[in-house]
């Protein structure tokens, strides 16, 4: 979409107030209701649908009504909001013409109060000619879903990020301003690309020192290596040269860490391109030094960054690394490893026996408990000179009784006393049964709304008693 600042000098506070709820309604909408858009916007006197209108004039919103009224916000509108800002910081002033354009951004150049020429990149994930975005960036990391302005912002806070901390190490890179939403303002590399397909003008043909230069870019893979960062595409397009062929590199956003799994293959892939580029256009022959292979490293950049590929294992064996920690040796991996498995093993049989004393103590518990409210109900019933026999339990003369002399015995007392005798024995054997079961035959808040008054677990144990 073709940045037209012309409109952003007729602009309102209300318009954007409104442009900014907008974005607001975006972070859990992909269609913004106009009622919620409305609210956020909270204007004074209403007019938010008058204010809408005349965003979709300047094509600052889209309107969407297939499933409901909303809006959503378009890159031109994200622009709007992002320059405003970095104007209101004082980051730059004005906006020139477009000086280039990519597959997944577009830079013009802005200017200073003081004169200042600096580049804003504005990054356009989306487009055509770029849509796998998910396979091919690792933007999202644990996400699944999205929008491409989130993406975009995603992307313009990793490039930032790289170019700054790459220009703090001394890398031939343009100097990092400001960042803000998708957009990155950086100071604007005099030179031009060693290759463009979009103007034959400024196509680089010859160079007075080919071989130089060649030695230069070679070596700028090698020593962003050695701090642990990948360009991944590190190529004739992403190469700035200027007369007095200084090399400047751009296009950070897709750098991952040394330690990534396809990392070799990445950097293959960047020297084999310069490789070509340079024999192609300028017959440079070249010949492949496989002898020398020492591994060294200058920094930690792909942890102090985060880059893609590095994970929190490789961050805790760097930080055994620097504290000199001891290394175990090639012939004790085998040793390491059967002891390793060994604990496990040992660790899991002290688990189980664990479990099982465990259980065995509960068991025990369960059944102290029992022998407790058993022995509580034997005391209880002791107390009113009342003889409990358990079931299948010898009695001292050896032959069981039966629950039956119980009834015999009372037959056998006086006429006058029995009444009041069963009554006071029924009470003691429900204090008693309630004891051994846990429970309390408390009467309920609601026991008038049960039948008879009583509830349904009372008449359990009466009929229990009766029997008895």
């Amino acid at each position: 979409m073709k940045l037209d600042v012309d409109a952003l000098r007729y602009l309102s506070k209300d318009d954007f107030r409104v442009l900014t709820a907008v974005e607001m309604g975006m972070r859990n909408h992909e269609i913004v209701p106009a009622e919620l858009v409305e609210r956020i916007a909270g204007l004074r006197h209403g007019g938010t649908y008058k204010v809408l209108r005349n965003l979709l004039k300047h094509k600052l919103v889209h309107h969407d009504s297939s499933k409901y009224d909303g809006f959503r916000l378009t890159y031109l509108g994200y622009d709007f909001l992002a320059i405003k800002t970095l104007v209101n910081r004082g980051v730059f002033a004005a906006v020139g013409r477009q000086i280039g354009v990519g597959k997944e951004s577009d830079i013009f150049e802005v200017a200073t109060e003081d004169g200042t020429v600096l580049a804003i990149k504005l990054h356009r994930l989306g487009r055509v000619s770029f849509r796998a975005v998910k396979s091919k960036r690792d933007y999202l990391v644990h996400r699944s879903n999205y929008n491409w302005l989130y993406l975009s912002r995603l992307a313009a806070l990793k490039e930032y990020a790289f170019m700054k901390a790459l220009g703090e190490h001394g890398f031939p890179v343009p100097a990092a301003v400001d960042c803000n939403r998708h957009s990155v303002v950086m100071s604007l590399v005099k030179g031009y690309p060693l290759e463009c397909n979009h103007c034959a003008v400024f196509k680089i043909k010859q160079l007075q020192n080919p071989d130089e230069v060649f030695e230069t870019i070679i070596g700028l893979v090698v020593r962003l290596a050695e701090h642990g960062l990948i360009h991944c595409d590190f190529n004739e397009f992403n190469l700035m040269i200027d007369d007095d062929e200084k090399v400047t590199m751009i296009d950070f956003p897709q750098m991952v860490s040394v330690s990534h799994r396809n990392a070799k293959m990445y950097f293959d892939r960047d020297v084999e391109c310069i490789f070509k580029f340079f024999s192609k256009r300028f017959n440079i022959s070249y010949q492949e030094d496989r002898d020398e292979e020492d591994e060294k490293s200058a920094g930690f950049l792909d942890k102090e960054l985060a880059a893609s590929g590095f994970t929190k294992r490789d961050q805790d064996e760097i930080e055994k690394f620097i504290e000199g920690g001891p290394e175990p040796k090639d012939g004790s991996s085998s040793d390491d490893e059967s002891s390793g498995k060994e604990q496990t093993a040992d660790e899991d049989n002290e688990t189980v026996t664990t479990k099982m004393v465990a259980l065995q103590l509960a068991d025990q518990q369960v059944k102290s408990s029992c022998r407790n409210d058993e022995e509580r109900v034997e005391e209880n019933l002791d107390s009113c000179n009342v003889k409990v026999v358990r079931e299948n339990e010898p009695t001292a003369s050896g032959e069981q009784e039966d629950s039956n002399d119980l009834d015999n015995s009372d037959d056998d007392d006086d006429g006058s006393g029995d009444a009041e005798l069963v009554k006071h024995l029924n009470k003691q054997r429900k204090r008693a049964v309630a004891a051994a079961r846990g429970r309390r035959a408390l009467a309920s808040r609601n026991s008038y709304k049960d039948k008879g008054g009583k509830s349904s677990h009372n008449s359990k144990i009466q009929k229990q008693v009766s029997k008895w």
